[in-house]
């Protein structure tokens, strides 16, 4: 038997539905249409999305997500995945209400784990709508579904880590407002397998981070969000600004 959803999320479903219905389906058509051609696809996002995450905040349908976080809208997991099932009906809902991945689960990462300068720096423009973001963690070459063979890596040398390995279908790093990774990478070689690893706040603004191609999804490149192939990243930075989080691979 599935427990009883609150008034105040019965509430915010009906609302949710109705601005999907009202909003967002009839706009599928104008995102679409908005979609640049050639090289332009990648450094303009259609103009819609705005437009809508504007109504979004007007009608107090903004974060719905961060379970447990000064951040959201006090939902469970639970009252909240009531709601993704409506976002689900229309492939630029969640987006419009600030509620899509990549960048649901970096901002719940850095507002758990990130100190006080990663979530001004990086969180609240993620919150307010301002910059997208990506999450590295799947590699070419090795079965990286499975964490445990991550290749890439981050050895600490003084106060700064060095960071080398190579991503692909990070998605999300093709998109234009995209500013910042979360880069999951190797940085206690020596521990036991599912204890090697952290994330680590890699800026796409970095000299090193070279996007090689964009890669394709049965044929489609899904720009402008896209899921890039990440090469030759040879960075430093400095533990203190950019060390998040180190990381337990469940087994």
């Amino acid at each position: 038997m599935f427990p009883e959803l609150r008034p105040e999320a019965i509430d915010l479903i009906e609302r949710v539905t109705t601005f999907i219905n009202e909003d967002c389906k009839p706009m599928e058509k104008v995102f679409e249409d908005q979609i640049q051609i050639g090289e332009d696809r990648w450094n303009s996002y259609p103009s819609v999305i705005d437009d809508l995450k504007e109504k979004a905040r007007s009608k107090g349908l903004w974060n719905l997500f961060l379970p447990e976080s000064e951040f959201g809208a006090g939902l469970s997991n639970y009252e909240y995945a009531h709601l993704a099932e409506q976002m689900g009906k229309c492939h630029i809902a969640s987006e419009a209400m600030n509620c899509s991945a990549p960048d649901t689960g970096n901002m719940e990462v850095i507002a758990r784990y990130g100190n006080e300068q990663h979530q001004v720096d990086w969180l609240q423009p993620l919150l307010d709508g301002k910059i997208r973001s990506a999450f590295g963690m799947t590699e070419p070459g090795v079965a990286s579904s499975d964490a445990t063979n991550m290749r890439a890596t981050a050895v600490l040398d003084g106060d700064e880590y060095v960071i080398n390995g190579e991503k692909w279908w990070t998605s999300g790093a093709g998109d234009p407002r995209c500013k910042i990774i979360i880069f999951m990478c190797v940085t206690n070689p020596d521990n036991a397998k599912h204890q090697r690893h952290s994330m680590i706040l890699v800026p796409m603004e970095s000299e090193g981070v070279e996007v090689q191609k964009m890669m394709h999804v049965f044929g489609y490149d899904d720009a402008p969000h896209g899921h890039a192939h990440i090469s030759s990243i040879t960075l430093e930075f400095l533990k203190k600004t950019y060390y998040l989080v180190r990381v337990v691979v469940l087994k």
